[in-house]
């Protein structure tokens, strides 16, 4: 079946298709057009045309359309969450906790609409500032371009339209390649919800072309990007002075502290290496244990590990299933036999299982291999023996990136410690850094980007700040 784009509230579809096929069996879901430049401009258009409308559109009425598109994801939950496992490979169980989250985004994207506001300034705290009233207000900036990453194909547009939309912006969507469907199914709900023609509009098709367009016109006031830190410092590099926030990789830590009870870190750490393959941005990617816990922990560690099913991601019963795609499989064996070739050790999984990558335990990987010092962003963790919580610090701090790390400790001081030495844009204290929740600040230092989500930060980012002084 050929799916079209979404633009000013008609469905259009292109002059070309490409396939869609699942990552879990290969077959053919759909053909997704692939929009070229002239689409792309159309988007925009409609896009610059509706400004005026949301702009003008009083903070109660967005309320309102962000609850509706709340509460109708919420009747078709279930649709929504085999879409994400279809084409996006998600086992279906974990699907489902992405829909509760998204409708929780969109909800709190509507409660954040009504919390827009600015503040007065005492003028007369300066010499000549008598007699003056001053104030601010917040304003939309305008047409965003909203660029998402597959992983989480539902609840990262959210974290990208909710926020727009409550801001009274108007929305050009460019959802990855793999996961169209799920940003055609929020254009469907949407428009029941009461969104605007025009306010959001959903272009299939390539980066090179979608992106690109989006990033280059000056009608486009702000891009919004989650993936590669290639890609976002490519976008970064020519985005002029539009406003850009820029969510990126990791290679995210957690350090274990000699006296923290196991039977509580390790099943967190296996859910944070290992769910949806490792495809998170947060995923625990690196492991370092106080080394007289090292030899346990490891043991533990891979034998729960081995209790995980793998499968269909449609199956209930799967907990992980093949990434997003087979060149995506291949590289991280790839990565993986370039570190045993420098002295690394699979102490599980490390093999395909037909698609399907197991979930990956190495240990003596060097600090320079790839699958260390890169994000692998695959079912692969390392675990490295430290002699000491600081020793762990300055091993996370050792990278490109900064996005989040955890650190289990039962020592207040050390916990206070390493939330000051740490170099990442969030610090979990006794939980894994790929603990997320929709309202908090969420975003990265270093190459991990620039600018914060979570709803709130996410509408300050997506406004722009007007001063009123007013003379008696």
């Amino acid at each position: 079946m050929k799916k079209p784009c979404y633009i000013g509230g008609k469905w259009v579809q292109s002059a070309e298709h490409v396939p869609l096929c699942s990552p879990y069996s290969g077959e053919e879901i759909a053909l997704i057009s692939s929009a070229d430049e002239g689409m792309v401009d159309l988007a925009i258009t409609a896009a610059q045309a509706a400004s005026p409308i949301m702009r003008k559109m009083p903070a109660y009425r967005r309320a309102t359309i962000l609850e509706n598109l709340s509460l109708l994801l919420n009747e078709r939950m279930e649709e929504a969450a085999r879409i994400i496992a279809l084409e996006a490979g998600k086992p279906i169980k974990t699907a489902r906790g992405e829909i509760i989250r998204t409708i929780q985004t969109y909800k709190f994207a509507a409660e954040e609409a009504k919390r827009i506001h600015g503040e007065t300034i005492p003028m007369d705290a300066a010499i000549g500032g008598e007699g003056r009233l001053a104030y601010t207000v917040r304003e939309p900036l305008g047409v965003i371009g909203a660029i998402t990453p597959f992983n989480f194909p539902f609840n990262l547009v959210a974290h990208k339209v909710g926020p727009a939309l409550a801001a009274g912006n108007t929305v050009v969507l460019k959802p990855a390649s793999q996961t169209p469907l799920s940003a055609l199914f929020l254009a469907e709900i949407a428009e029941q919800a009461g969104v605007p023609p025009g306010a959001l509009n959903v272009v299939t098709g390539s980066g090179a072309v979608v992106g690109d367009r989006l990033v280059r016109d000056p009608r486009v006031k702000a891009i919004t990007f989650t993936g590669s830190p290639a890609v976002g410092i490519d976008i970064r590099n020519r985005a002029g002075l539009k406003r850009v926030t820029l969510e990126l990789g990791s290679n995210s830590a957690v350090i274990v502290d000699r006296d923290v009870e196991l039977d509580e870190v390790i099943p967190r750490c296996i859910f944070g290496a290992f769910a949806y393959s490792g495809q998170v941005c947060i995923s625990v990617q690196r492991i370092y244990v106080v080394r007289e816990r090292y030899d346990e922990f490891v043991r533990r560690f891979v034998m729960e590990t081995g209790k995980l099913r793998g499968g269909d991601s449609l199956d209930e019963e799967a907990d992980y299933s093949a990434m997003i795609h087979p060149a995506e499989t291949k590289r991280a064996l790839s990565w993986i036999q370039e570190a045993v070739e420098q002295g690394a050790k699979v102490a599980c999984g490390g093999e395909l299982e037909g698609r399907i990558l197991q979930p990956t335990v190495m240990t003596d990987v060097p600090a320079d291999a790839k699958v260390s010092c890169q994000e692998v962003f695959g079912p692969v963790v390392l675990i490295h023996p430290i002699d000491s919580v600081e020793q762990g610090i300055a091993f996370v701090n050792d990278s490109r990136y900064g996005l989040q790390a955890g650190v289990y400790t039962n020592h207040l001081a050390t916990a206070m410690q390493a939330a000051e030495d740490l170099q990442v844009g969030g610090v979990l204290i006794n939980d894994i850094p790929t603990f997320r929740v929709d309202h908090m600040p969420y975003g990265g230092v270093k190459e991990s980007g620039m600018g914060r989500e979570g709803v709130k930060y996410a509408v300050e980012e997506l406004s722009e700040m007007k001063l009123v002084v007013m003379k008696r």
